[in-house]
């Protein structure tokens, strides 16, 4: 657990930690800035780096900045390595998302390809598995709990342009945190769009576009991505279980 402002940032390992809305076990505390990290359970990096600040929640100058150009010239030069590994290298894998992330846990598989901007914004917890096609557009950060599934083709992205074509034309962004909580399961082809929080225990629907907040333990899906269903008991029944012979 990482402390800063006596307020804690991240908890993972299955914790049921309640956090400022109700149904959302899984807490993530929304930060500006970067602030120094120590080591911690999730395998969070000690920042002490000087990196550019990129604020959240407010319009600043995102496109033509060349301090975050450059920042993301690198991120990408490690996405393109880490492509041109054998999907079979799990070692040489391991190697390049340990630079590339702020922080993962343990039996982390990202299948190439995966694509994301900075990389030092995304934290991983244990037994975190995306499959082809991931991108990340990471200008805030982007959390995963524990045991996150994410299928092929999705997109996480914490940037929005401004609506106001004077803005938008002269580059300004707005950056918004994404959490993702513990044994969340994300179906292909789905969109995650900035400042969404999705609880524990809960399923997304193969092709949704989430634009709002999903609470714990929950199926939804959709365009938009809206709540069908609380999951039960009786999901434990679905299908028959396999008794091999």
């Amino acid at each position: 657990m990482t402390e800063a402002g006596g307020k804690r940032l991240y908890q993972g390992r299955n914790s049921a930690i309640v956090g400022p809305e109700k149904g959302f076990p899984f807490l993530c505390v929304r930060m500006a800035g970067f602030p120094q990290r120590a080591e911690n359970t999730t395998g969070e990096k000690i920042m002490n780096k000087k990196r550019p600040e990129i604020p959240t929640d407010c319009l600043f100058q995102a496109c033509y900045n060349p301090e975050l150009e450059e920042e993301i010239r690198k991120c990408k030069e490690k996405c393109y390595q880490f492509n041109r590994l054998s999907p079979n290298d799990r070692d040489g894998q391991q190697k390049i998302l340990e630079e590339l992330l702020g922080g993962m846990g343990e039996n982390v598989v990202f299948t190439p390809p995966f694509w994301c901007d900075y990389g030092y914004h995304i934290f991983v917890g244990d037994f975190f598995y995306a499959n082809h096609n991931l991108v990340i557009t990471d200008g805030a950060e982007v959390r995963f709990g524990d045991h996150v599934f994410i299928a092929p083709d999705c997109c996480i992205t914490t940037a929005e342009h401004a609506i106001d074509p004077e803005q938008r034309k002269a580059g300004m962004e707005v950056a918004k945190p994404v959490c993702i909580g513990n044994n969340v399961w994300i179906g292909a082809g789905s969109t995650i769009l900035a400042g969404v929080t999705i609880g524990d225990n809960s399923v997304i629907g193969a092709g949704s576009v989430v634009t709002k907040d999903i609470p714990a333990g929950v199926v939804a899906f959709g365009v938009p991505c809206r709540v069908m269903r609380e999951i039960t008991d009786a999901d434990r029944y679905r299908y028959p279980l396999y008794q091999p012979q």
